[in-house]
């Protein structure tokens, strides 16, 4: 990849120059401070499938990534659901900080929601979910039975931006493939109602994001989740703001995975590069391969094999 040396100031680096067919797109994204716009049509039918569904259900369970769960909330359901009985999923629990979770977890129940953490993939925490419903629920069920309403099944819609597991949850809950589940964000397009036992039923809707994020920090973190298209942003400006954060926030890991000094005031740009020096990223003349190293940077920490992060915190009073 093509680079020039950047002289002058106190720091002398390597700097990316900028490929000619992206300087237009690179510039836009500066003039709009960085502002991520993706509403594909079907987010808009999704919308107008959820206020229409919400009368056949009894409780809203909304999944959310442990690791960003303000980010991985489209601030749209709240008002969209209104006041119907709540459950929040930390989901992916076990990739993020466990004192986080329990903080995390203490915040939402402090709304009056009931939370789950649960890793979808394995299976952690998932047992519970279908006991936990019908006790959210207990006083609505003695309704229906003291009104002849015997075998009534309880009806739950999940909802959640894309990727953050809905379909995979849905299918461990049901311990079948009834749902489409994949790891890329915008799979489920239509409703699917699935019964997990003859007493709950679950309706998974598709992923909903909202038109754009004026926050450059929420766009940024699902796009370190994988919750929007790697394309949207350009994969190294993505590496080198996770990288960023986290030598901020868990230098450690940095240091251990990639054998990294990480100085108290970093250099997010040379980080990458030495990280991709280390694992011996080359390319001709010698340079490191910032591409590459950026997208194994990204890779890991959305596979949890550089460590446990959880990258917001809540409300003050709640830390």
């Amino acid at each position: 990849m093509a680079k020039s040396k950047k002289r002058g100031g106190s720091n002398n680096r390597w700097v990316k120059k900028p490929k000619p067919q992206k300087q237009a797109a690179e510039q836009k994204k500066q003039d709009e401070g960085m502002t991520i716009q993706w509403y594909p049509g079907h987010m808009t039918k999704t919308r107008r499938m959820i206020q229409e569904n919400l009368k056949l259900v009894d409780l809203v369970v909304e999944i959310i990534d442990a690791r960003i769960p303000v980010s991985s909330r489209n601030p749209d359901i709240d008002s969209l659901v209104e006041n119907k009985p709540r459950m929040i999923i930390l989901n992916r629990a076990d990739q993020a900080d466990p004192a986080m979770n329990q903080k995390w977890a203490e915040y939402f129940r402090s709304k009056g929601w009931s939370v789950l953490q649960t890793d979808c993939k394995t299976g952690t925490g998932v047992k519970q979910f279908s006991p936990v419903v019908k006790t959210i629920l207990k006083d609505q069920i003695a309704k229906w039975e003291e009104k002849g309403m015997l075998g009534r099944p309880v009806r739950v819609m999940v909802v959640g931006v894309p990727n953050v597991g809905k379909s995979t949850f849905i299918n461990k809950v049901a311990n079948r493939k009834s749902a489409i589940a994949q790891n890329r964000p915008g799979v489920t397009r239509g409703k699917q109602w699935v019964a997990v036992d003859d007493g709950l039923d679950l309706l998974d809707t598709p992923g909903i994001l909202w038109p754009k994020f004026e926050d450059k920090q929420v766009g940024m973190h699902l796009a370190f989740t994988g919750a929007v298209k790697d394309d949207i942003l350009d994969v190294e400006t993505l590496g080198n703001f996770l990288m960023k954060l986290l030598a901020a926030r868990y230098p450690k890991a940095l240091e251990v995975r990639y054998r990294l000094e990480v100085p108290e005031e970093p250099d997010s740009w040379e980080l990458v590069e030495q990280a991709g020096r280390n694992r011996g990223f080359l390319i001709s003349g010698g340079e490191v391969d910032t591409e590459r190293m950026c997208r194994i940077l990204l890779e890991e920490f959305r596979s949890g094999k550089l460590g446990r992060f959880t990258l917001e915190v809540p409300p003050v009073q709640h830390q």
